[in-house]
């Protein structure tokens, strides 16, 4: 069985104004982060153009995972060694409009995760993108033993329909901040995600 990862809170988006329009955080804040929380799992989503220039940066800053769009790189097994080089988990993410073959079998087979964005990358609160979700089965079919990360969108309303199709790390942003209770949230997500991934095991 799949070990359920649960990384709200240590999902940290990276934007440079050029792949998507805003920008957030870059590696000094996660330096910051970091050195303020000894430990911490950085699992750092790099909506960037040119991610291989970034990698050093982020390594150095304390970053666990990088994660990077398909659509921003021509070379990406490259990219994923550089990764791999640099101690990081390498991540693989794709955009709604992409579709799950463009990640072919030599990327899927060398990156650590793979990521299917549930909604267009660059701003929080987006409404869920179901259409993406086939996605999901599609790579979990493909690469059983791979992590499958779906971001944007997720929460309580939207965590089945994730889970069931074989998603075992959910990225949740708005749905635990804005909550009143974002413990029981959490809980929530988490256990439906272990049902889950405990009816596909068993299949």
């Amino acid at each position: 069985m799949i070990e359920l990862k649960f990384r709200v809170s240590r999902s940290e988006d990276v934007m440079d104004g050029h792949f998507v329009p805003n920008i957030t955080m870059g590696a000094p804040i996660l330096a910051c982060v970091s050195k303020g929380v000894p430990g911490i799992f950085m699992d750092c989503h790099m909506m960037v153009a040119q991610p291989e220039k970034w990698v050093k940066d982020i390594a150095d800053a304390g970053g666990a995972l990088y994660c990077f769009h398909i659509e921003a790189t021509t070379d990406p097994v490259s990219l994923i060694h550089l990764i791999h080089e640099h101690k990081m988990q390498a991540g693989v993410a794709i955009s709604p409009d992409t579709p799950s073959t463009a990640i072919s079998e030599e990327v899927g087979e060398f990156a650590d995760m793979l990521l299917v964005m549930t909604v267009y990358p660059g701003r929080g609160g987006q409404k869920f993108i179901e259409r993406c979700v086939p996605k999901v089965a599609e790579l979990r079919a493909r690469f059983p033993d791979k992590d499958i990360e779906v971001d944007g969108g997720v929460g309580p309303k939207t965590i089945d329909i994730c889970a069931n199709a074989g998603s075992n790390v959910i990225v949740a942003g708005t749905a635990i901040f804005g909550a009143a209770e974002p413990e029981q949230v959490i809980a929530g997500l988490k256990a439906t995600v272990n049902t889950a991934q405990a009816k596909i095991a068993s299949k």
